[in-house]
């Protein structure tokens, strides 16, 4: 017995030597190479990027996966206690391993054979798998993920590691981490959660589809009353809690919708800028809070009258026809369904589709809408003439057969009335024809101190074209291009009253190219003429007698230097607007010329912080005196902004352009805006063949940048012009923006003459720069035979043209500011 007991525990030394070296090995086989736990201290889960407007509206989100981090302090503890006692409860005392549950898992899958085989990785384990390893069901896996669970819980305290899972923990519907699916299940953060929707969540890691309340009712509250059972025996909660919890009937509530802000193009832009700064990676997964510069209420306006813009040149431009064809119309429904799905509808709410079923002699039946049947007066359509070549329109229409037949599948809006004052109402489910344009067009409105952009409209629709016209269309300005010129002009030494010879010019670019013989618009002359009324009115061919006599050079560095464009070729033509920019571009060397040369940056985004809320971007330039300098209970002063910019470019010559556009929105080609009783500097542009239409037009506080023309560049119709299409769209916007707020002066630049001086407009304060206004040796007049200009003390007399007009001159005196 003695012998047997001896040789007993020889074969059980060698099996545990063995055994251990077995284990010793496999434990150094699969130690090789495993991920560094240690990288879990830094672990930041990918959290949603949030872009929000400047009045706090929500405006855009960005993630793979919806996820919302909360640190384990701030988590209830019932939340820690649910997912313990579901998935591991005996999580707090075991080394990483629950050595029990696998046991247990062993002996239930041995009795089980033909069962699904129970798993037994602890909370610690499955934190390894989610960010250490992958999810391949292997006995290699689960060994190097045991491994991996020793080394974590000797690293990490058990509140961290649960922190980590229950950020990161798949919940399903694409929830990740418990504080998402508590906002997404029930509409409530965590700690508003009660003690069944907890025990629900808990329920979840095991199989999320499985137990989804929605689609698995029964399944899902029996393993919420598991997880409930479980919490009771480990001593969470009482016998009394559980059974009340068991009885609670979970309610199923979508997250409130919240108030969002619509501006797709503007988000898109910032989304891009977002990109090229912190990468997809940034974007996508970390958590950044975007305070965007974006005003919703002047989006909304911005948005409103272009489409309004877009469809009073669209209307004027005809009919072009149904949106589809139904040739059968005993199937109508189907063939209706197909169009509407192939071709969803993009435009403003309220449009739709419809069929027409009957055609009469003074209306339309159509069908297919919400709300039935409906009725297009031929009011409504009237309208509708035929379009042609060349943006050209036929004869009106004489009845509603001119314009649609049956089959045909069309756009109509519900109207109550028609247009203008004492019209009666219509009867109810009345609707009027309307047409999606085939023009496009953009808008920005930018702060014109700062270059914070307030609204950015790119189009007709981000549904139909995700194009950007506001900063990715490069388009010849036109006339919107003269400003610079007449700037660069008046660092040459010309003034506003100096006169300059509206009358044909050719220009010979040798090399046997062909004559340029550019013409004004409307082909008339007006002769001699001062540099304002040009401006005023548009006037071409004195835009590039100035640009031949001071040299396009001056005239590049300028438009280099506002940032109308990197590099321009320094030939005549360009003086015209010839070269390519973009309506950002325009509207942000605009803003420079009304607020006197004060260098901007367009800028969408005022604020990025990232997930700990610090602020690792910011726009405003200026520094701020008095903010956070309170001491005690001594009362702080007002918050000051500082503004230590200084002009880059002479802020006289730049006022007296800004002086001579405030001229073009009350006697020029954007008259009309002189009704809005505000001092307005802009300038209309009219590209060759009327490709492009655009208008600009600054306030001291506010630049609206206006764009229309069609994305393949062909003419808008010959009298097509940026005053009848451009100006439109500004004025509705300025409208709205202004209501309400007193007129703003221009800031003059001290040491200027303001000259009382009559000219083709009137008589007016001219704005002159010392020793060049009437009557001084260095007033200069330009002679109309081209040679160099020579002083007048008297502007009344020099050479005149048979037939001219009378020359601009002098009345009263002078002041300076």
């Amino acid at each position: 017995m003695l012998n047997f007991i001896k040789i007993s525990l020889a074969f059980a030394t060698a099996a545990l030597i063995v055994g251990t070296g077995t284990v010793a090995g496999l434990f150094w086989h699969f130690s090789h190479g495993l991920p560094d736990h240690k990288q879990l201290a830094d672990y930041q889960p990918a959290t949603l990027t949030r872009l929000y407007a400047s009045d706090g509206k929500l405006l855009a989100e960005y993630a793979r996966e919806k996820r919302v981090f909360v640190p384990v302090a701030a988590m209830p503890k019932r939340v820690l206690e649910a997912f313990v006692a579901a998935e591991d409860q005996r999580f707090f005392t075991h080394p990483g391993i629950d050595f029990i549950g696998v046991v247990r898992a062993m002996v239930a899958n041995v009795a089980n054979p033909g069962k699904r085989p129970e798993g037994a990785s602890g909370l610690t384990q499955q934190v390894a798998k989610n960010f250490l390893l992958t999810n391949q069901a292997t006995l290699s896996r689960k060994i190097r993920e045991a491994i991996l669970a020793f080394r974590i819980e000797e690293t990490y305290s058990k509140e961290r590691i649960l922190e980590l899972y229950l950020n990161e923990i798949y919940l399903g519907s694409g929830n990740y981490g418990v504080a998402q699916a508590a906002l997404n299940y029930f509409d409530r953060s965590l700690d508003e959660l009660s003690l069944s929707e907890i025990a629900y969540l808990a329920a979840l890691p095991k199989a999320p589809n499985r137990y989804n309340i929605v689609r698995n009712e029964k399944e899902a509250y029996a393993r919420r009353d598991y997880v409930l059972h479980r919490m009771m025996e480990d001593g969470y909660i009482t016998a009394a809690e559980a059974q009340a919890a068991k009885a609670e009937k979970l309610q199923y509530r979508r997250r409130s919708a919240t108030e969002v802000a619509q501006a797709d193009f503007f988000a898109e832009e910032v989304r891009r800028n977002l990109m090229a700064a912190y990468g997809e990676k940034g974007l996508y997964e970390g958590g950044l809070t975007v305070s965007t510069t974006l005003d919703p209420a002047i989006q909304n306006v911005a948005d409103n009258a272009l489409r309004d813009g877009l469809i009073a040149y669209d209307r004027r431009h005809g009919w072009r026809g149904p949106y589809a064809k139904i040739p059968d119309m005993t199937v109508w429904e189907e063939e209706f369904a197909r169009i509407a799905q192939r071709r969803p509808l993009a435009g403003p709410a309220g449009w739709q589709l419809a069929v027409v079923n009957k055609v009469d002699a003074q209306s339309v039946q159509i069908v297919g809408l919400p709300d039935g049947e409906g009725t297009v007066p031929f009011a409504e359509m009237s309208w509708a003439r035929p379009t042609l070549q060349n943006q050209t329109v036929g004869a009106a229409p004489r009845g509603p057969r001119d314009v649609v037949s049956v089959g045909d599948v069309i756009v109509v809006e519900k109207v109550e009335k028609p247009a203008g004052a004492g019209a009666k109402p219509y009867p109810p489910k009345t609707y009027a024809l309307r047409q999606v344009p085939n023009v496009e067009g953009g808008v920005v409105v930018m702060d014109t101190q700062t270059g914070r952009v307030l609204a950015m409209s790119g189009g007709w629709s981000y549904g139909r074209s995700q194009f950007n016209r506001a900063v990715q269309a490069a388009r010849q300005p036109g006339s919107a291009f003269k400003p610079f010129v007449y700037l660069a002009a008046m660092d040459a030494g010309f003034t506003p009253g100096s006169i300059v010879l509206d009358a044909p010019f050719v220009y010979d670019p040798g090399h046997g190219q062909p004559l340029w013989t550019p013409k004004n618009y409307g082909g008339d002359m007006l002769g001699p003429t001062t540099v304002r009324r040009g401006l005023e009115l548009s006037r071409n061919l004195m835009t590039v007698r100035m640009a031949q006599q001071i040299g396009m050079k001056r005239v590049v560095d300028v438009a280099k230097e506002f940032g109308v464009t990197d590099s321009m070729g320094a030939y005549l033509p360009m003086a015209l607007g010839a070269g390519e920019t973009t309506l950002l571009r325009m509207t942000m060397a605009y803003a420079m010329l009304a607020n006197g040369a004060l260098e901007i940056t367009p800028s969408l985004v005022d604020r990025v912080q990232d997930r700990n809320g610090k602020t690792v971007y910011r726009h405003e330039p200026r520094a701020c005196r008095g903010c956070g300098e309170a001491v005690g209970n001594a009362r702080p002063a007002a918050p000051e902004l500082i503004d230590s910019r200084k002009p880059f470019h002479d802020p006289a010559s730049v006022y007296q352009v800004v002086s001579m556009m405030q001229g073009v929105t009350t006697r020029g080609t954007a008259g009309r805006l002189g009704a809005l009783g505000r001092p307005i500097a802009g300038k209309t542009g009219t590209t060759n063949d009327a490709h492009d239409n655009w208008f600009l037009g600054s306030t001291p506080d506010i630049t609206i940048g206006v764009y229309i023309g069609f994305d393949e560049p062909r003419t808008l119709g010959s009298q097509e012009t940026g005053g009848s299409n451009s100006v439109p769209i500004y004025e509705a916007i300025a409208k709205e923006i202004f209501k309400g707020k007193p007129p703003t002066p221009f800031r003059v630049p001290p040491g200027l003459r303001m000259v009382r001086f009559s000219y083709e407009g009137g008589t007016i304060d001219e704005v002159f720069k010392p020793g060049t206004e009437p009557g001084s040796e260095g007033y200069m007049v330009t002679p109309l035979d081209g040679s160099a200009p020579y002083s007048a003390i008297d502007p009344t007399q020099g050479p005149q043209q048979a037939g001219s007009p009378r020359r601009p001159g002098l009345s009263g005196t002078g002041e300076t500011y």
